[in-house]
């Protein structure tokens, strides 16, 4: 019906500027009456898209603020910072697609993802509390810095994001230092790994060639895109730090991926009970660190470990 109130609007204007045509009042009045169907049909879109607007910034300005107030307890979380890429790849979600697809399709690239899909709140301060209300931890974790959300009628889905920072390779020396700091802070006191509880252990020192046979084992997971302790040559650490040219009596490794700071590697180390025991291991005197990132990969960022104990 509008349609045809735009096509007539046009016949009757070109009708109009023809000095040749008689014009009663009825034909005054239609027009105006179509010209006024015509600005009313496009004013409904221009209105949609500034409450979109509106609605977006109120929902971050909302998150944002529920997110200052932590979960009862003192939270120095800093503020979500709006991502479109994590919006569009909750609309793919709404449509019904997975998180993993739908970043990958939106060219988002993230260490760690979640979703809080909410049903049945209104407005954006309802949604906020509603989101602290599904998963309180989850959207004050200081961690997670990007947010995107789509919204259809009542129903919301929001996708929290960590951002992919990876470390650089001018700061492979400082964060070796900073992980043997790390280490030998954990190892002075005794610790709890999972079911055992170790003694204290003496402090460790760098070696130049265990951090060559970490380095070798970083950069292939990071290049082939793989994740184990295993390499694609079938060797294994006490092969690798040989070829380094480390003569040992004992050597063990750890390996993590993901994490885009050192801090964060050693602790997921010491959360893991067989990573906690190989690092409070008491003979090993000596252990080398080195990362290698790979935006395209699976993991991104690739942490290897090589603790030992020279002949």
């Amino acid at each position: 019906m509008v349609l045809n109130a735009r096509i007539n609007y046009t016949s009757l204007s070109s009708l109009l500027l023809s000095p040749d045509r008689n014009f009663t009042l009825t034909n005054v009045v239609l027009l105006a009456t179509l010209a006024c169907l015509a600005a009313l049909n496009a004013e409904p879109a221009q209105a949609q898209t500034r409450s979109d607007t509106v609605s977006q910034q109120s929902l971050l300005s909302a998150l944002n603020n529920v997110r200052s107030k932590g979960c009862g307890t003192n939270n120095t979380t800093t503020a979500l910072q709006h991502d479109p890429r994590l919006s569009a790849a909750a609309q793919r979600v709404a449509g019904g697609a997975k998180l993993a697809d739908a970043l990958k399709a939106s060219a988002h690239r993230s260490p760690r993802t979640t979703l809080i899909a909410l049903s049945g709140y209104s407005g954006a301060q309802a949604t906020a509390q509603g989101a602290i209300g599904h998963s309180c931890s989850t959207l004050i974790d200081p961690e997670f810095k990007d947010v995107g959300f789509y919204a259809r009628g009542t129903q919301v889905w929001i996708v929290l994001a960590v951002p992919f920072s990876p470390p650089v390779a001018a700061e492979a020396d400082q964060l070796e230092l900073q992980v043997l700091a790390l280490v030998n802070q954990a190892r002075s006191q005794a610790r709890r790994c999972g079911s055992e509880t170790l003694a204290a252990a003496q402090p460790l020192r760098l070696n130049r060639r265990l951090r060559s046979a970490s380095a070798a084992h970083a950069d292939e997971m990071a290049r082939l895109d793989y994740f184990s302790h295993t390499g694609r040559d079938g060797l294994h650490v006490s092969e690798r730090a040989s070829r380094a040219g480390y003569s040992w009596r004992a050597i063990g490794e750890n390996i993590a991926s993901g994490q885009m700071s050192a801090d964060v590697a050693v602790q997921g180390w010491l959360k893991s009970p067989s990573h906690c025991a190989n690092l409070m291991t008491p003979s090993y005197t000596e252990m080398g660190l080195a990362f290698a990132v790979n935006p395209q990969s699976e993991g991104g960022v690739y942490w290897v470990q090589v603790f030992g104990v020279p002949k």
